[in-house]
């Protein structure tokens, strides 16, 4: 009991500047119980929405997809209506309805602007059936009866200020129609985000399949005491062998979750990577506070020592207040990580998906794996700062407060962080002349690591001799107090390089990132600029086909020289050795050759849009041994098999269009049926010469009443990939900077315990002269060079990753490296403004203090 009640009396004594390491737990542990509570609350919100649509058996075609994507050819795989009727005379079906769904439509209000979601989340449309009573209830109107009629969900309904009477338009593959809404129906469970929109069965088999008599699925519903497995057997034997895939509610719902859990996981392993930046950057913390505390109290262990405690009881008595730190801080953080989930959620529906706090999961798991990490993370980290208090001798209790250095340990610490760091640099070294991406990647991830914790572990060597180099740019303006403040940080480099390391290890992400991203624009814009000769480029955002009218919209519009259509198609190539692979063919216009510019190795690519040709991409040739003139079974999916002859072999020494094969439109067109062709994933167009800002306005003018599409010129497509890569680059930054605050927070803590330290000194200077103006500003100084010491350690280790990793890139071709100097500059700037914010509260307890009550301290 003794060694808990000295734990618990240094504990409080010292609230303060526990209180702030604790915060480092609380943060770290908090974003993780917040990513685990988040993702498991869109898990049950997608597992209460997938188990309320489906139905106790659901039959649909064997080729559809569980992802809800849209369509290639616009129109949803369909089964015949009559199965309905065949189905329901099933032994053990108490009923069996026909329903209708597509996600390749668009919904549009009477200005042109979309109704669907802004998320990513589809717009589904389909027929009202009494399998939706289970999901939703109409609260408003009533369900449609006619070609004229729709009914929407009470969320689109919401957001874009729907009521009943106004009037929609809807774009499909089949054409456009126009009805009024007639009703409104509200979820049950929370929906995601997805717009839905409802017609009755005749209109929807009409509009969105192009044919009545047609179903996407069949909802089959069981008997009382028929379970869905026997259902789902008899179903299947009274069908037969075709082309149906056979669904349980169970497996349904197992089949929507894959669908999403694939985003779900990345989204939640990529978070719980940062927190465990974070929960990094806080063991620095920790253990620059207890080596403080310990330093601070070598008088007083060295007593405890004289009057009995043994090496372990003193051992046992650091670990007993890191236990406390961590249970403190871990509990708090499990309370403040529901609040980081809510928060997340109300952030998540200020951008369309909407996530209710009825369905706030927090699984027993997730407190106890919160607690589990931060109590171990902070024992892990205490742990030296306990041996070293174990270490001390009753003898110290004769001498000042503080541990002298052990030069053994600080010669044999050097020499394992220099041969570490070597060892990160060769691998870094081998990863930038390697051949190969996938062998360069492990040794940059080894390169990574290894330079990573040897800056760590040589961090104190370097001090001496950053912070000299820093302090003298930096800090001999400022006089004698310019280099008090360098002295106080090179006192004791151990301390500062732990301190420093805290902040390094977020700025080197942050500076390898950024060179990532700014080469990867530079590299696409520098590909664009040498292989795009097309003048406009037509797509959607939502991944969606260009419906025939946009096609003719587009080909209608003034100032165009030329108008390609592109799609691509799956097929099975077999080559005349034999072998077969499935891959994806790019059908095209021969006006293709002039928008995007692709290098010939052999043959002339023209020939390959001729009858019964092709090209293939040199990887393929390579592999396949495929030469110019060789002729290559392709069986082409909804159609037949066709033999085309290579006419050319392109270059895949480029990031567009790579690995490609080319085939005509025209061609493509006798093998496979034109209900079967899929439309257009994008369009090209080149304007006649001198007419580029009359034919860019005339597009956009054309597509004006079809939102779902963009137009771009090449102006617009780099700035819209810049734009892309900045909006990732700015997450991973917000994701980041929870480890800059923890590395912050390090700073006050080493600084206001440095205070501490250095009471009887700061008393003696006050005495001697030192204002508390100078006396302020010697501390900010003091921290301004520690966190610049951090950065540039971190910016110049993360520009070596980032530099590594291009290289890798380049493989990939993404030959251009761009350092983001404006970027990296900022950010050491800011650096030294993070210096003195952390030095604001220690400087001014400092500038409080008594002078003569300071020189007595002890």
């Amino acid at each position: 009991m003794s060694v808990l009640k000295t734990s618990m009396r240094n504990f409080l004594a010292h609230k303060g500047r526990m209180a702030l390491s604790a915060v480092a737990v609380l943060l770290s542990v908090a974003f993780v119980c917040g990513t685990l509570v988040f993702t498991d609350t869109m898990n049950t919100t997608f597992d209460k929405l997938f188990a309320a649509t489906a139905s106790d058996v659901t039959v649909s075609p064997r080729s559809a997809t569980d992802d809800g994507a849209p369509s290639a050819t616009g129109k949803p795989e369909a089964l015949p209506a009559a199965l309905v009727e065949r189905i329901a005379k099933v032994p053990g079906v108490r009923g069996a309805e026909g329903a209708v769904g597509s996600t390749s439509v668009t919904v549009v209000n009477a200005k042109n602007e979309n109704m669907g979601s802004t998320t990513g989340a589809p717009t589904i449309a389909g027929n009202w059936t009494d399998n939706d009573l289970k999901a939703m209830e109409i609260t408003s109107g009533r369900a449609p009866r006619g070609p004229t009629e729709m009914m929407v969900d009470a969320d689109t309904a919401d957001k874009h200020h729907l009521a009943i009477g106004d009037e929609l338009r809807t774009i499909a593959v089949t054409g456009d129609f126009t009805a009024k809404i007639t009703g409104i129906a509200t979820f049950k469970v929370t929906n995601p985000g997805a717009a839905v929109v409802y017609f009755d069965t005749a209109t929807a088999q009409k509009q969105l399949l192009g044919a009545t008599g047609q179903f996407t699925q069949i909802n089959v519903t069981a008997a009382n005491g028929v379970s869905d497995a026997r259902l789902k057997q008899d179903v299947a034997a009274a069908l037969g062998s075709g082309p149906y895939k056979l669904q349980t509610a169970q497996e349904a719902k197992d089949a929507g979750r894959d669908s999403v859990g694939s985003f779900l996981d990345v989204m939640k392993y990529a978070m719980l990577g940062f927190a465990g930046i974070a929960f990094l950057v806080g063991i620095f913390l920790i253990i620059n506070t207890f080596s403080m505390l310990v330093a601070q109290r070598t008088r007083e262990i060295g007593l405890m020592r004289a009057i009995g405690s043994s090496r372990k009881q003193v051992n046992r008595s650091v670990l007993v207040e890191a236990l406390l730190l961590g249970v403190f801080g871990s509990v708090l953080g499990v309370g403040a990580g529901i609040g980081i989930a809510v928060v997340l959620m109300k952030l998540m529906g200020a951008i369309g998906m909407d996530l209710s706090t009825d369905d706030l999961t927090v699984r027993w798991t997730t407190p106890v794996v919160g607690l589990a990490l931060g109590v171990v993370v902070t024992i892990v980290a205490a742990y030296v700062p306990a041996r070293r208090a174990g270490k001390i001798s009753p003898m110290a209790a004769l001498r000042d407060a503080g541990t002298p250095a052990d030069g053994r340990a600080g010669a044999v610490r050097a020499t394992i962080g220099l041969l570490l760091t070597a060892l990160g640099t060769a691998a870094l070294f081998g990863a930038a002349n390697s051949s190969q991406a996938s062998s360069g990647s492990a040794l940059l991830g080894l390169g990574v690591v290894l330079t990573l914790i040897g800056f760590v572990v040589i961090g104190p060597l370097l001090a001496g001799v950053v912070v000299r180099a820093i302090s003298a740019v930096v800090l001999r303006m400022f006089g004698p107090v310019g280099r008090m403040a360098e002295r106080n940080a090179l006192r004791n480099p151990r301390r500062t390089g732990a301190t420093g390391a805290a902040l390094m290890i977020g700025l080197a992400l942050v500076a390898c990132l950024s060179v990532v991203g700014a080469s990867m624009v530079a590299s696409a814009t520098d590909e664009l600029d040498r292989s795009v000769g097309a003048d406009f480029i037509i797509s959607s955002n939502a991944q969606q086909p260009i419906v025939p009218q946009a096609v003719d919209a587009v080909r209608k519009a003034p100032g165009l020289a030329h108008v390609t259509n592109y799609t691509s198609l799956d097929a099975r190539l077999t080559t005349p050795d034999g072998k077969s692979v499935s891959d994806r063919i790019a059908v095209t216009d021969p006006t293709y050759q002039q928008d995007v510019r692709r290098k010939t190795v052999a043959g002339d690519l023209a020939a390959a849009y001729g009858k019964g040709a092709m090209s293939v991409g040199d990887t393929y040739a390579k592999e396949h041994g495929v030469k110019v003139g060789d002729l290559v079974s392709v069986d082409f999916k909804g159609g037949s098999t066709a033999k085309l002859k290579v006419a050319a072999i392109t270059s895949d020494d480029t990031n567009i269009d790579k690995g490609a094969m080319y085939v005509a439109v025209t061609t493509v067109a006798q093998y496979v049926p034109a209900e079967k062709m899929p439309k257009n994933t994008n369009m090209f167009a080149k304007a006649e010469d001198g007419k580029a800002q009359e034919a860019y306005a005339a597009l956009k003018k054309s597509l004006a009443a079809y939102p779902q599409y963009t137009v771009r010129d090449q102006t617009d497509f780099k700035k819209d990939l810049k734009d892309q890569v900045g909006q990732l680059l700015n997450i991973v930054y917000g994701l980041l900077a929870l480890a800059i605050i923890v590395a912050v927070l390090g700073v006050v803590n080493t600084l206001a315990l440095s205070v501490v330290e250095r009471t009887r000194e700061i008393g003696l200077m006050r005495a001697i002269g030192l204002s508390r103006r100078q006396l302020r500003r010697m501390i900010r100084l003091e921290s301004v060079v520690i966190a610049l010491f951090g950065a540039l350690l971190g910016l110049g280790l993360g520009m070596g990753w980032g530099a590594t990793a291009h290289k890798l890139l380049a493989l990939e071709g993404m030959g251009v490296l761009e350092i983001p100097w404006p970027t990296i500059g900022t950010v050491f700037v800011a650096s030294a403004f993070v210096g003195l914010f952390a030095a604001l509260i220690p400087a001014f307890r400092a500038g409080r203090m008594n002078v003569l009550n300071a020189i007595a301290t002890d």
